[in-house]
């Protein structure tokens, strides 16, 4: 019989480690908490973009380029759906429509970074691994670099205001 630990350890060992790091970093706990969250929907997105990027491709037959903007499409819907309802559900208050559009707009930009990022890395990628490794090495990648300027970006306008 497996022993259940009490949700407030839990919760008091999460504060503790989000504390610590927001000492280090100099980050505030709320706005490290929120990036967390961020980068925990991006996670989820990352699945969501790969899922669709490898079924365009491999099953679809698309061209790369075509593909990993469908995936990234998807995902981007995904990510905004649970950023407005998990990681910043204070700005459900705020028009969904011009929210989407700032989102969208911002991520546009990631799309182009992703793009430039994976087409740009998939030849290098290519020489050492086959089809799908070598294009999925490169997209993850440029996942991991767009996150940075989705949630600065996001933060700065889509989110702006919002403590």
């Amino acid at each position: 019989m497996t022993q259940s630990i009490p949700s407030e350890v839990l919760l008091s060992s999460r504060h503790r480690i989000i504390n610590r790091a927001s000492s280090v970093t100099g980050i505030h706990p709320r706005e490290l908490t929120r990036f967390l969250k961020f980068a925990i929907v991006g996670a989820i997105g990352m699945l969501v973009d790969l899922a669709v990027l490898t079924f365009c491709r491999e099953v679809l037959g698309f061209p790369l380029a075509l593909a990993v903007g469908l995936g990234f499409t998807v995902a981007v819907i995904s990510n905004f759906t649970w950023n407005r309802l998990w990681t910043f559900p204070e700005s459900r208050e705020r028009p969904l429509a011009t929210q989407l559009g700032q989102f969208a707009f911002i991520n546009l930009i990631g799309l182009g970074l992703n793009e430039l990022i994976v087409l740009g890395l998939h030849p290098l990628f290519s020489k050492a691994l086959v089809d799908p490794p070598a294009y999925l090495a490169a997209k993850v990648i440029a996942i991991g670099v767009v996150l940075f300027w989705n949630y600065g970006a996001n933060r700065i306008w889509t989110y702006r205001g919002i403590q």
